[in-house]
């Protein structure tokens, strides 16, 4: 199990690594410009220890690492809170860049984990939080911490998830915290562990989730995730055991030998247990390093699945809900926009109770949470934000970071796990409903139909599948699905929307519900629906509702005020929203009964939907300037070298655009491709294409046909020489790309999208009017039928071959290059490709086509161009390769004619022929094909064919053999 951490951080891909050198090196060199000092990470000095923390049964001992940064003078400090599971060793590199950036920053493990001892108590204040308090006392006896006062240091605090709820505890509870930094954390545990979204918030604000008070439905998997972190044995709970182990799950201590009992195979030193109480023995294995008050609360959620008041209670002492009112520390909530732990609304509710204060906040949003990890651009960008907004709040340096509100630029791709690379971020002045700022705007979509029966199932199985908990990759790779049960849901749909809707918040509707016995457990959630069927549910997220009180009458039914999960999406135009109300979900525990509830909408049926305007920017950070700067000035210092060598290359290079461009599409003149290792993939490589030609680029594999055309697409430079499409020259972002349609090494298909949608979002992704795409011509090419609209992964290896092939042909681009566009296709289909292409090029359009089908080449193509080891060998007209003369096989209408045509053959100069199995064969030996076809009918004689017999493959053959 990995710990439930705060912001993931996944490995760094190889493209981040290169980027990071590049930086390093632009800054490096303008730090030589500007003749200013670096903090190099190797100047910050660690200092670990071991500090005692509570009194009597409750002291600690708390694994510590101090980090001290360069510099001579006291500096502020930042204590840094790792999430559930984790350790001091999970925010290590957070601690490094804040040192470098001149705190004084202090980590360590909370009670129960990591090298520290003591039991869990879920960030109680009696414990954790007093915790947090002994460590502000350390430092304020530090010569190193800026102090406000006796005993009260300059001090900020953050941390993700756990250690996010134990800042804002913190700050609640001790009064020297000057500024905090929580991230995707929960504002109430009993709301976030027993979700009931029934209700009505008066609020404004965009998030708002109410929760029923009484009642909930039990967050099952969470829990149990949760549990299952925290029961782990330690050598802690070992000890309490009597026996002693090999070490802190960090390798922070050495192994401890106690002498006793005999050493398992993981190598921990377990202890006579046969003195011991066994009942005893048995609730410390089962509670592991929890408290036994927590322990016994989750046994009874777990049992039960219900909400008591005792479990009410010891959720309810570690949330941040009950003391908000007391924060006065300027606070940065950050909370992920993927998460079914700790979702929207719990940021929103710590949003309102701590700004009803007046104390200042800052909201944002990003794509990631607990079920995704954010990608590392936004990791390091919020990394930024954190230590901005300390820079501003503790030292008063840099821009003021504001109050304001950033979320993720909606888009229509918003499964789980499906988080589109680094999207640009939405910037407002204010969070909505804010310091009496003005409510969330809504938009009121129309849903229709009729009330359904809804089965739940005795026990709850089978049950919905909406996203697996904390294992947003793994909901990914199965394609983002979610699966509702036939009979268990009942739905309401919109019509096509005539313009796009952008959601940015929790959405609200009424329902009416009558169920027997008067109480109903239910799931709430909004699909965005795709004009082909296929649906998506942003984020994976779905609404719990227990219900209680209501009729049993379906024919009268209680009005219900449900509030759907907060998201980040974007409802493209011609796509349904649609509302669905199930009965069970696998995440959470079900009514062991079986029952028949009545789902239908209520009041004005419809669905309001939360919408914020701002300003869009892909990097909103205001504390990163002085990074762009660095790097425009590093450029500066490189441009020179660089300059140097670009003036050689271009003065190579025609500048101006070719005059005959409009007539000759492409131009190869003298490219070639070498690599640093002295490969060369492309040498010298000269050809040109005409207006409405089909070219066919032949040639062994490794002979450099796909590198030329990835060259061609802009995808790589050449090493030497010039590629020009209509006359200008053909380069990584060149405009005149925009003219070419390409299916080069793979389809690029997202395989949880149908056909269609893959069609509708490349052409999106262009920025060009959707008018201009010839949507339809394409999907004719593809000819996929119904299948367009199921999804990709459904296909087989020819279906996406021809939707990529279609892809290709949006915009109906004048020059259409394919990389082996029949692999995959049967016969028939690559019969139909052929006569596409053929008829494509008829309009006076050009189409390149690589591939190793010679036949179809020479069915297809009207030139080729043929290379070998990454030179051209030949070059010319299909029939001028396989050659005008040559042999043929000459088929008669009667084959009493076959002596008399054998003598007329003959009797041309140089010509021999003759009779064979194939039928009668001729060696014209350089003789015109056409002279000798002519000489046999110049003399009665009925030609029903007359073909060379050698095959664009036996030129080929002959060719490359040559070469």
């Amino acid at each position: 199990m990995r710990p439930l951490r705060g912001l993931v951080r996944p490995r760094p891909r190889s493209g981040a690594r290169v980027t990071s050198a590049v930086l390093a090196l632009c800054l490096a060199s303008s730090a030589l410009l500007a003749l200013a000092p670096s903090a190099a990470a190797a100047e910050v000095r660690t200092e670990a220890a071991r500090v005692p923390s509570g009194s009597g049964a409750d002291a600690v001992e708390l694994d510590t690492t101090l980090y001290l940064p360069p510099g001579d003078g006291p500096a502020p400090a930042v204590v840094l809170a790792h999430g559930f599971g984790g350790s001091k060793q999970s925010v290590a590199s957070d601690a490094q860049h804040l040192a470098e950036r001149g705190y004084v920053v202090l980590t360590y493990s909370a009670r129960g984990f990591g090298g520290s001892s003591g039991q869990i108590g879920l960030n109680d204040p009696r414990y954790e939080v007093a915790d947090l308090s002994t460590l502000l006392d350390l430092l304020a006896d530090r010569d190193e911490v800026e102090l406000d006062g006796d005993g009260d240091p300059r001090v900020g605090v953050a941390g993700g998830s756990y250690g996010g709820a134990l800042a804002l505890l913190g700050a609640a509870y001790d009064e020297r915290i000057d500024a905090i930094a929580p991230q995707i954390t929960w504002n109430s545990l009993t709301a976030a562990l027993f979700p009931s979204q029934t209700g009505t918030v008066d609020a404004g604000t965009v998030a708002a989730t109410p929760q029923d008070a009484g009642a909930g439905v039990y967050k099952r998997l969470w829990a149990g995730l949760f549990f299952g972190v925290g029961s782990v044995p330690t050598g802690g709970l070992l000890d309490a055991l009597g026996g002693a182990t090999g070490g802190s799950e960090d390798g922070d201590e050495e192994n401890a030998d106690s002498g006793g009992g005999p050493a398992s195979a993981d190598g921990l030193i377990l202890p006579d247990l046969s003195s011991l109480d066994p009942a005893a023995v048995e609730q410390t294995l089962i509670c592991g390093r929890f408290r036994a008050d927590i322990c016994a609360a989750y046994q009874t959620a777990a049992t039960t699945g219900t909400l008591t008041p005792e479990i009410a209670a010891v959720l309810d002492r570690s949330s941040p809900a009950g003391v908000l009112d007391r924060i006065e520390a300027p606070t940065l909530l950050i909370q992920g926009t993927q998460d079914s732990l700790f979702g929207l609304g719990q940021a929103d509710a710590n949003a309102r109770g701590i700004a009803a204060d007046g104390t200042p906040v800052k909201v944002v949003w990003f794509p990631g949470g607990h079920d995704s990890s954010a990608s590392d651009q936004v990791t390091a960008d919020l990394r930024e934000q954190v230590a901005g907004w300390f820079d501003f709040h503790l030292r008063q340096e840099g821009a003021d970071p504001g109050t304001g509100f950033e979320y993720p630029a909606p888009t229509g791709l918003g499964g789980v796990g499906q988080i589109q690379g680094d999207s640009q971020t939405v910037v407002a002045g204010a969070y909505p409903g804010l310091d009496g700022g003005d409510a969330a705007a809504r938009r009121n979509i129309a849903l229709s139909g009729p009330a359904q029966p809804v089965v739940t199932p005795a026990g709850g199985t089978p049950g919905a599948l909406t996203t697996v908990p904390g294992l947003g990759a793994l909901t990914s790779a199965l394609g983002g699905a979610t699966l509702e049960i036939p009979g268990q849901f009942a739905a309401f749909e919109s019509q096509p929307l005539d313009a796009a809707v952008e959601v940015v918040g929790a959405p609200t509707v009424e329902l009416a519900v009558a169920a027997p016995g008067g109480s109903a457990t239910l799931f709430a959630k909004l699909y965005d629906v795709a004009p082909g069927g296929g649906t998506t549910l942003p984020a994976g997220l779905v609404a719990p509702l227990a219900l209680t009180g209501i009729s049993a009458d379906p024919a009268r039914p209680t009005t219900v005020r449900a509030t759907l999960p907060g998201i980040v999406h974007r409802f493209e135009a011609g796509h349904t929203m649609r509302l669905v109300v199930s009965s069970t979900d696998q995440a959470f525990a079900l009514p062991a009964d079986s029952a028949v509830y009545s789902v239908a909408l209520a009041g004005p049926a419809e669905v309001a939907v939360p919408q914020v305007e701002g300003r869009t920017g892909a990097d909103t950070g205001s504390s990163r300037w002085w990074v762009l700067l660095g790097v425009l000035v590093g450029l500066g210092l490189l441009g020179w070298a660089v300059a140097l060598l670009w003036g050689r290359h271009r003065r190579r290079q025609v500048s101006a655009v070719e005059p005959d461009g409009e007539d000759v599409p492409l131009r190869f003149e003298g490219v070639t491709k070498a690599y640093k290792d002295g490969f060369v993939a492309v040498r010298d490589l000269s050809f040109e294409v005409r207006r409405g030609q089909v070219l066919g680029l032949l040639g062994p594999n490794g002979a450099g046909k796909t590198t030329s055309l990835r060259m061609l697409m802009g995808l790589i430079r050449p090493t030497e020489g010039r590629i020009s499409i209509f006359g200008h020259a053909a380069g990584p972002g060149a405009p005149v790309l925009s003219r070419l349609g390409s299916f080069v090494e793979g389809t690029g298909l997202q395989p949880h999208l149908s056909g269609r949608d893959n069609l509708q979002l490349y052409w999106a992704a262009t920025g060009r009017p959707a008018a201009d795409a010839h949507m339809e011509e394409a999907i004719e090419v593809a000819g996929l039928g119904t299948a367009l609209d199921r999804p990709v992964r459904r296909y087989s290896q020819g279906m996406r071959q021809r939707v990529a092939i279609a892809q290709a042909m949006l915009g109906l681009p004048d020059l259409l290059v394919l990389d082996e566009p029949t692999n995959g296709l049967d016969p028939p289909q690559i019969h139909a490709m052929r006569e596409v292409l053929r008829s494509y090029a008829a309009t006076g359009r050009t189409v390149i086509v690589s591939s190793h089908l010679l036949s179809e080449i020479e069915q297809t193509c009207s030139h080729v161009v043929v290379m070998a080891k990454g030179q051209k060998i030949a070059q010319g007209t299909v029939e001028e390769i396989v050659g005008t003369g040559g042999t043929v096989l000459v088929g008669l209408s009667d084959d009493a004619d076959t002596d008399r045509a054998i003598a007329v053959l003959e009797g041309l100069p140089g010509v021999s022929a003759g009779r064979t199995d194939e039928g009668l064969i001729a060696d014209l030996d350089g003789y015109s094909r056409a002279a000798a076809l002519q000489a046999l009918v110049g003399a009665g004689i009925d030609v029903d064919h007359f073909t060379p017999r050698r095959r664009l493959e036996d030129a080929f053959l002959a060719l490359v053999g040559e070469s």
